[in-house]
This record gives C-alpha cells, sequence and structure tokens, in this order.
C-alpha cells in the first residue's frame, strides 16, 4: 500500500501538469483577443487588406457559428451559442482535470479547443458576434473568414482525434483508461 506522503507528491505533480494546459488555454483566450483587437482596429470592415496572392487580412463580423451558420436568425443564436460555450468550456475543464500525467496530446488538444471557445464567447458576450479576419482563398474560391479562435478549436479537434485513433504512449486511451 503506498504511504499517503508519496500520493500526495504524485497528486501535486499531476496538479502542476494540468495547470500548464489551463494556462495555454488562457493564453490562446489572450492571443485570439488581441488578434481581434488588431483587426478590428486597423481594417475596415469587409474591405481585403492582401498579404500575400492566397491571404487576405478582411474584417468580418459572425453572429452565427461555423462558416456563418444562423447568423440571420435573428439574435436568438448569440445566446444559444454562448450557452453552449459555456457548457462545452465546463466539460472541458473538467475532462482536463480528469487527465493524468503524460495524456499529453489530448490534454492539448482540449486546452486548444477551450481557448478558442472561451475566445469566441468573450466576443459573443460583449459584442454579440464574432470577429473573423483571416481569409484564404484560391483562384476565386474563398474559404470562409475565421480567427485565432476558429484555428485553435480546429487544431486541437484535430488532436482530440489523433489521440483517440493512436492512443498515447502510456497505452491509455482517450479517456485515460489502461488497453487491454
Amino acid at each position: 500500500m503506498p504511504d499517503v506522503a508519496s500520493l500526495d507528491s504524485e497528486y501535486a505533480r499531476d496538479a502542476r501538469w494540468r495547470l500548464g494546459f489551463y494556462v495555454l488555454a488562457v493564453c490562446m483566450i489572450a492571443l485570439d483577443q488581441g488578434s481581434k483587437y488588431l483587426a478590428s482596429t486597423h481594417l475596415e470592415y469587409a474591405r481585403p487588406q492582401p498579404v500575400f496572392s492566397w491571404f487576405n487580412l478582411t474584417l468580418h463580423h459572425n453572429e452565427g457559428a461555423a462558416f456563418s451558420f444562423l447568423s440571420t436568425a435573428g439574435g436568438w443564436q448569440r445566446w444559444f451559442f454562448a450557452v453552449l460555450a459555456v457548457a462545452v468550456s465546463a466539460g472541458l475543464v473538467w475532462w482536463i482535470r480528469e487527465l493524468r500525467r503524460g495524456q499529453t496530446m489530448i490534454a492539448l488538444g482540449l486546452a486548444l479547443v477551450l481557448g478558442g471557445a472561451l475566445g469566441n464567447l468573450v466576443d459573443r458576450l460583449l459584442l454579440g458576434y464574432v470577429v473573423d479576419f483571416i481569409s484564404v482563398h484560391y483562384q476565386g474560391w474563398y474559404f470562409p473568414t475565421f480567427n485565432i479562435a476558429d484555428s485553435s478549436i480546429s487544431v486541437g479537434a484535430a488532436l482530440i482525434v489523433l489521440d483517440a485513433i493512436i492512443g498515447d504512449r502510456h497505452g491509455n486511451d482517450a479517456r485515460g483508461t489502461q488497453e487491454s
């Protein structure tokens, strides 16, 4: 039977390890909000500023969700997506809390999704819309404008899926349970 001191020490190490991922989420919120502030103060609405032949900075306000889904729904979607973001974020905070040291890929993915969700939530609550400004295009085809939070969510989701497919090096699946 392990002694109490070693259990306390292991718990403290795990807590410090998890704290790093919460800090990453806060850093993503700060990066997202800072970039949106710069875009909002330096770009004219809907006027592209070319950076490369395939990349513009173009300020847009998205009142809906991904790809402007429900953007013309009449206003209720602001609160629906805000409540959804709070619920998902609470679940992500709990999920990270339950992870064990060594489940780095899933923790990184969850932290990126958490930071992105909260970054867009700040916009929804304070502005009533999400600030988008990154515009990628090719030969007349334009991908919907997005922001740093959206990128964080996408990369995080990819890491979560990748972790579910390959698992981590300790033989644990995405839930942290030992595989047989």
